[in-house]
């Protein structure tokens, strides 16, 4: 008899539980919206969806026939790319590949490439740095490395923790640059602004801490829900409708 009515005390509880998450759940989706500044976005996104998930589909390209040393291209760039413009990070690795210095350059040689970059000695640096920790037996290891790790997540943690001059926003850069952007978000400027005028965050950060970081991209990952397009595919929207162009 009492085994019987701590069992449906548990059951209660139970369902009070679910009823309560389901109640929290409920009240953030009536906090979303969509007002003035999302139709306007959502325009631009049924005129450019195509292009989107045509650019998406590259990315992923990247990571299925790509090599160790193509990955390790796409990770190099995003170590270039704070406080920088994203072309000319790009183009400084593009200038840095043409006589494999980004495979065989000591820092002093990469500098001279690095000068459309802000920081450009440091990032020197934490280039040689990248390439000594994804260099096994003389060989690149980039690709094979970051396939041995199971989840998204333990991928942004491993970069994040481990190489220099990258955080959340770069490690997330470089997932979403190789196919891995369904469900992280890259809040650079662009982006906040954009969750201002959305209203999904009432303010842009003053600083991104890593806590702030992760509950910024939880909101936005739930405004994607709630307005039905995908989260890789906002981010590229977004920073188009900056940019005005679908780069990297």
């Amino acid at each position: 008899m009492l085994h019987s009515f701590k069992t449906y005390l548990y059951k209660k509880v139970l369902i009070l539980n679910n009823n309560y998450d389901k109640l929290i759940l409920t009240r953030q989706v009536i906090k979303l919206k969509k007002n003035k500044y999302f139709n306007e976005i959502e325009k631009i996104y049924k005129e450019m969806s195509p292009h989107l998930k045509e650019r998406l589909k590259e990315f992923k390209n990247i990571w299925e026939n790509g090599s160790n040393k193509d990955i390790h291209l796409e990770l190099s760039f995003c170590i270039l790319t704070p406080q920088s413009k994203a072309l000319n990070a790009w183009q400084a690795i593009t200038n840095l590949k043409k006589d494999d210095l980004i495979y065989t350059g000591k820092a002093e040689e990469l500098v001279e490439f690095l000068n459309i970059v802000r920081f450009k000695n440091n990032k020197a640096k934490y280039l040689v740095e990248l390439r000594e920790q994804m260099t096994k037996d003389g060989e690149l290891i980039t690709k094979d490395f970051f396939d041995s790790l199971p989840t998204v997540t333990e991928k942004r943690d491993w970069i994040v923790k481990n190489i220099k001059g990258m955080s959340y926003k770069e490690a997330s850069h470089f997932l979403r640059n190789v196919g891995f952007g369904e469900d992280i978000a890259i809040l650079d400027r662009h982006i906040l602004k954009n969750l201002v005028k959305l209203e999904v965050i009432d303010e842009l950060p003053k600083t991104l801490t890593p806590k702030l970081y992760l509950e910024i991209e939880e909101k936005m990952r739930n405004y994607c829900k709630f307005v039905k397009i995908p989260m890789d595919e906002m981010d590229l929207l977004l920073w188009y409708k900056e940019a005005g162009v679908i780069f990297k």
